[in-house]
C-alpha cells in the first residue's frame, strides 16, 4: 500500500473536461449495432457496466462517419441525424453514473465491408445475402486490395476525399448534439487515415501521397472536426505510432505528425501500433507482453509537448500507477482487462486504500458490498 494518493485517481483536466481519474476504457468494437448504425439497449448495458465500474472516461467504439466507412454492418455510426438521439440516450446514462464519454470517429477504408470477427472477419460476399448482409464497395488511397483474393477497392478521387473530410466534420456536429465530451479521431490500425499515412500502401502521386502528402488527410480531417467541434471540448487522435518493427510508418513520422496535429487543436495522442497489411503481423508485430506499447506513449510525450495515453497489456493497478509516476503517459487505457473485470477501476482504487472503504462504489451497490466485506473479515 502506498501512503500518498495515487496518480491513477488524481483528477485530469483538458480544456473544459474534468476527469475524476486517469482511467479510460478503450474503444472496443462490439459489432452489435442495428443495420442503420443505431445505439440500442445492448450498448447501454455494455457501456453502462464500465460507468458503474468507475472509469473516468469511456471511449465508445469506432463510430463510422459514412455508411461505407463501417468495418461491418454491425458498426455504430454518426453519419445520419437519426443516430443522434440514440447516442444521446447512452451518453446521458453514462453521465448519470459519473463517467465522461468519448466517441471514436472512424472510417475503415479498404478494411470495410467485412463480417464480424466472431463470424470470421473476412470480406462479405454474395453468400452473405442469405444472412441479410449485402457487400458494399470499399474505398482507399489506391485500388490495391487489402490482401490477395480480397475485393478491389475504389481509389478515391480528390473530390471524393473532400466529401469524406466533410463527413468527419458533420459527424463531429452530431456528436456534440448528443452530449459527447471528447472526440477521438481513429488514425490507427490500418483504417482509412492509417492507409493514407502508410508508405507501404499509399502509392498516390497527387497531393495526398508522397513523403509530405501522406499526412494531408489526417490534417484535413482534424481541421474539419475542429471547425465543427467546440473549442471547450478536447480532441484525441489514436495513432499507430509505428506500423510494425522496422517497417512502414515509424516513430519519427509520428513525432512530426503529432506536432502538426497539436497545432490544429489535438490535445492527446492515444498511442497504439499496427498497420494495414495482414502479412505485417508475426515477425513485424510488437511482442504482446506487459506494457508492450508504453514506450510509444513515453516517446511521443518526451519528444513533443502533447499529452499521451498508454494502452496494451496494462493489467493491474500498480502497473498502471508506475506508468503515471514515471511520466510515461497521462492516461491509462484498459480494454480486455475491463471486459474481464468491468469494476477494474473500483478494485484498483481499493488496492490503494488502507482500509475497506466502500466510498468508491456506486451508492446502490456500496452498502451491499460493505456488508459482504465485513463478513469476510469475521
Amino acid at each position: 500500500m502506498q501512503t500518498k494518493p495515487p496518480l491513477l485517481f488524481s483528477p485530469w483536466r483538458k480544456r473544459e473536461l474534468d476527469l475524476n481519474n486517469r482511467i479510460m476504457i478503450s474503444p472496443m468494437c462490439t459489432y452489435q449495432a442495428e443495420t442503420d448504425g443505431l445505439v440500442h439497449d445492448g450498448h447501454l448495458v455494455h457501456y453502462g457496466q464500465f460507468a458503474l465500474g468507475g472509469a473516468g472516461l469511456i471511449m465508445v467504439e469506432a463510430t463510422a462517419v459514412e455508411a461505407r466507412g463501417r468495418i461491418s454492418s454491425g458498426d455504430l455510426g454518426l453519419y445520419s441525424d437519426q443516430q443522434i438521439q440514440p447516442m444521446a440516450r447512452l451518453v446521458d446514462y453514462l453521465h448519470l453514473q459519473g463517467s465522461k464519454v468519448g466517441v471514436q470517429l472512424a472510417h475503415a477504408g479498404i478494411k470495410a465491408s467485412t463480417r464480424s470477427p466472431s463470424d470470421g472477419g473476412l470480406f462479405l460476399d454474395q453468400s452473405d445475402h442469405e444472412k441479410g448482409l449485402t457487400p458494399w464497395l470499399t474505398v482507399g488511397p489506391t485500388d490495391e486490395p487489402l490482401a490477395p483474393g480480397w475485393p478491389t477497392p475504389k481509389a478515391l478521387t480528390i473530390n471524393e476525399i473532400e466529401v469524406i473530410i466533410n463527413a468527419w466534420g458533420e459527424a463531429a456536429k452530431r456528436a456534440h448534439l448528443a452530449g459527447v465530451d471528447v472526440l477521438e479521431i481513429h488514425g490507427a490500425h490500418g483504417y482509412l487515415i492509417s492507409q493514407f499515412l502508410s508508405p507501404i500502401c499509399n502509392a498516390r502521386s497527387d497531393e495526398y501521397g508522397g513523403d509530405t502528402g501522406r499526412v494531408k488527410l489526417a490534417l484535413d480531417i482534424t481541421k474539419s472536426i475542429r471547425k465543427n467541434w467546440p473549442a471547450s471540448k478536447p480532441l484525441f487522435f489514436r495513432m499507430s505510432v509505428i506500423e510494425g518493427v522496422d517497417i512502414g510508418w515509424n516513430l519519427d513520422d509520428s513525432i512530426k505528425l503529432t506536432n502538426e496535429l497539436e497545432a490544429l487543436g489535438v490535445d492527446l495522442i492515444d498511442c497504439s501500433s499496427g498497420g494495414v497489411k495482414i502479412g505485417m503481423q508475426g515477425q513485424y508485430a510488437l511482442p504482446r507482453q506487459r506494457n508492450y506499447q508504453v514506450f510509444l506513449a513515453e516517446a511521443i510525450k518526451e519528444k513533443t509537448a502533447i499529452a499521451t495515453a498508454a494502452v496494451g497489456m496494462i493489467l493491474d493497478p500498480q502497473q498502471a500507477e508506475d506508468i503515471l509516476q514515471a511520466h510515461q503517459a497521462d492516461l491509462i487505457v484498459i480494454g480486455r482487462a475491463a471486459l474481464n473485470d468491468p469494476y477494474w477501476p473500483r478494485h484498483a482504487e481499493q488496492h490503494f486504500l488502507s482500509n475497506q472503504d466502500m466510498a468508491p462504489w456506486a451508492t446502490n451497490y456500496g452498502w451491499w458490498y460493505e456488508r459482504w466485506a465485513k463478513a469476510l473479515n469475521v
